[in-house]
């Protein structure tokens, strides 16, 4: 429930989805109860996604009612997002725990360094084609899968770069979480119930204590987090913030 709380305040804060804050809380506290070391970063992932399932129906109609997604975009990038998550899950599923932990820390330092320091994708840089939706998209589905986010940090500079509005653009990869989450997360189901030594509880790799937990305090604290987003001095919090996330990364690379 803290791990839910504190996803979905910084979820609002910064516009990012909740898997990046959710998938090293998991990690520890998984570790912490005891699990199996070889399962706990798979189920933190896979827990991650079936949350982000349910914040990014809510989100996609907080923006769908504002008029900012693009439906037409969104269907040209559905297919192979939906493809990428079920190939992210299997991917996961074939590498260590170790590999994959060390793969998030490097994606988290990606992100810290981006936010620490402002980086922000070129307008309008690049002409994009159904060819170039199709290959952004299964990378995105991939990455997404195995990292247990909803993408939106891929998505939304991949659009950026399209000549999308950042408004239209948030709005798009709202809506483009939802099949990587499905996808992502009824494939980390299936591939987990061969697996013994799940701790009780488990849907697979999904760990349902720790889903409702999440779920029931993210969905309430979210909207708080938009809400100071527009109070706070938002550049000074990023700042703030790329250190935490500099700090799990080195958390998660000593493990």
């Amino acid at each position: 429930m803290i791990a839910g709380t504190v996803s979905g305040l910084f979820a609002g804060l910064f516009g990012i989805g909740g898997g990046l804050i959710l998938v090293p809380i998991l990690v520890f506290l998984f570790k912490a109860q005891g699990f199996a070391a070889d399962f706990i970063m798979h189920m933190a992932v896979a827990t991650s996604l079936a949350t982000i399932v349910l914040t990014s129906i809510s989100a996609t109609l907080a923006h769908h009612r504002l008029k900012s997604v693009i439906w037409g975009k969104v269907y040209s990038l559905v297919p192979g997002i939906v493809i990428g998550s079920v190939l992210g899950a299997v991917i996961a599923d074939t590498i260590s725990a170790d590999s994959l932990r060390i793969i998030f820390a490097i994606f988290l330092l990606y992100i810290g360094f981006q936010m620490a320091f402002q980086i922000k994708p070129e307008a309008g840089a690049m002409q994009q084609s159904p060819f170039l939706d199709a290959a952004a998209s299964i990378v995105i589905g991939i990455l997404s899968s195995m990292l247990g986010i909803g993408g939106g940090t891929m998505t939304v500079p991949y659009l950026v770069r399209g000549q999308f509005p950042v408004r239209n653009a948030v709005g798009i990869a709202s809506a483009c979480g939802l099949p990587i989450a499905f996808g992502g997360t009824l494939s980390y189901m299936l591939l987990g119930f061969e697996k013994t030594g799940l701790p009780a509880g488990s849907w697979g790799y999904v760990y349902l204590p720790a889903f409702a937990g999440i779920v029931l305090l993210s969905m309430v604290t979210a909207p708080l987090g938009a809400k100071l987003a527009h109070k706070l001095p938002a550049q000074t919090i990023k700042c703030y913030f790329s250190l935490l996330i500099f700090i799990m990364a080195a958390k998660l690379l000593s493990e």
